[in-house]
């Protein structure tokens, strides 16, 4: 059951193409944000889409594969977890954002 706390797995499109950093201890950080799509229909039967906007962070050699792989469109798999961090803005106020920190991607769809 351990494995099941705070897991996260998502199916999506990537909604731009990944930045990715080389930080100053050699590793590198890969970011980017994922769209996920729910259907339904609606109190007149027809049929709905409901969007979803993720940020997605992975390090190390995940983030390399993102890097090689992953492009603006391209449907992926993400499994990781959420993680929420603080900032303070240029004004002094503080924001708050959920992110979820990948672990692993699966390259779907054709190439």
């Amino acid at each position: 059951m351990g494995t099941l706390k705070n897991h996260v797995q998502l199916i999506g499109n990537v909604g731009q193409e990944p930045t990715i950093t080389n930080l100053e201890s050699g590793k590198k950080v890969a970011r980017f944000s994922l769209a996920t799509n729910e259907y339904y229909k609606d109190a007149k039967g027809e049929k709905q889409t409901e969007t979803n906007w993720h940020t997605v962070v992975a390090w190390g050699k995940t983030a390399e594969i993102i890097e090689k792989f992953v492009a603006k469109g391209k449907e992926v798999g993400v499994t990781g977890k959420l993680k929420t961090r603080a900032y303070t803005t240029d004004d002094g106020n503080q924001r708050y954002v959920t992110e979820v920190v990948a672990n692993e991607i699966l390259l779907l769809g054709s190439k």
